[in-house]
């Protein structure tokens, strides 16, 4: 297979998305060009280490380039403070210079704090993300958003930091557990349902086949994730307007992370497919699409076994009020008003202002009941 490249396209800050497989390999070729001097910072999490760190770090050899790496916990709860402060105390220990450059090596997690820490170290230094889940190649590492979470929510403390380049090798979504990948996927059906009719209805032909067989149907559905991601992100690189569509499901996912401990209990792939289903029914509450367009995802997310319902999450749900209540520290309010990604149907969304929260707490009731 060959590889396949997608510019995001920013002016001064525009950088390339390479997707293909075996690109770990030749990793070295890629990166030697950008570098001041033959040597890089890896952070990368235990599991990530452990199975695809050596072949890594075999590619920047090649390329005589040396490493040391800084390996942290696996989840979503290092995405806070602790972890922050940890990484970026070894850095300065390592000596690390402003011409230097870190590179993520794992999923959304590691983007999102490493990217984090590029840009505040030395008041930025530039980084390059190799992400190694389905989720993160197709979403959470092109864009710029880095960040942690708080215990008021999350993604609530970051900043917007561009990588130089995004280096996505297929290969290594052959070790992702089956709700790992699930996971991934919703992001790309997210993609398709906020702008894509005809993606939609490719994946529903295309998805369950090529799901746990990787290949060149794969890599185009990345590569389409891929480039809708970058259309939006060249007209909106700080989400002042039409970037924010592709929050789409995020409201409600992220409220469910919340509350549920950003734990094991709720990957965030899982969370976005929920949270996906209920922008939808909520559309359907509102009459801004048929009831046809809900049962319709449904049924694709059900073949996909894929999370559908809020009963599908592990263990009791906190009393909805608290799950409002998380809504209403999302990154989009204003003025204390919810602005939700609703949808008019697949492929067309729009902001909402000041939806009813009587509405959305009926959605959450019926999803839950």
């Amino acid at each position: 297979m060959t590889s396949r490249t997608i510019a995001v396209e920013l002016k001064e800050r525009s950088y390339d998305v390479e997707i293909g497989a075996g690109l770990l390999k030749n990793a070295g070729s890629r990166v030697a060009p950008m570098l001041r001097r033959s040597r890089v910072v890896i952070m990368t999490d235990e599991t990530v280490a452990r199975l695809h760190l050596s072949t890594l770090v075999e590619g920047l050899k090649i390329a005589c380039i040396e490493s040391v790496t800084y390996v942290m916990p696996v989840g979503e709860s290092a995405k806070c403070w602790s972890e922050l402060s940890r990484c970026v105390e070894w850095l300065l220990e390592q000596k690390i210079e402003r011409n230097d450059i870190l590179i993520a090596f794992g999923g959304g997690v590691v983007g999102d704090l490493v990217g984090f820490a590029a840009a505040i170290i030395l008041r930025g230094i530039e980084f390059i993300q190799i992400p190694t889940t389905l989720l993160a190649q197709v979403d959470s590492s092109v864009g710029g958003k880095t960040g942690i979470n708080s215990l008021h929510g999350k993604n609530l403390i970051g900043a917007f930091k561009q990588p130089l380049f995004v280096l996505a090798d297929t290969d290594v979504l052959n070790t992702l557990s089956k709700r790992e990948f699930l996971a991934g996927y919703a992001e790309i059906a997210k993609y398709s349902l906020l702008s894509d009719t005809d993606f939609f209805s490719w994946l529903e032909v295309h998805g369950p086949k090529f799901m746990f067989d990787l290949c060149d149907r794969t890599i185009e559905a990345i590569v389409r994730s891929v480039q809708i991601k970058a259309q939006f992100v060249a007209k909106d690189e700080r989400e002042h307007g039409d970037r924010a569509l592709l929050n789409l499901g995020h409201t409600f996912g992220h409220a469910l992370e919340a509350v549920t401990g950003y734990s094991n209990r709720l990957l965030h792939g899982e969370a976005v497919a929920l949270g996906c289903i209920l922008a939808l029914d909520l559309s359907t509450k509102l009459n801004l699409c048929s009831q046809e367009i809900p049962s319709r995802v449904r049924a694709h997310f059900q073949e996909m076994n894929m999370m559908w319902n809020l009963r599908d999450i592990k263990d009791d749900l906190p009393d909805i009020d608290m799950i409002l209540e998380k809504m209403q520290q999302d990154k989009k309010v204003i003025d204390g008003q919810l602005r939700l990604i609703l949808v008019r149907d697949i492929g067309h969304t729009f902001v909402a202002d000041n939806v009813s929260k009587k509405m959305v707490k009926n959605t959450l009731l019926e999803n839950i009941s």
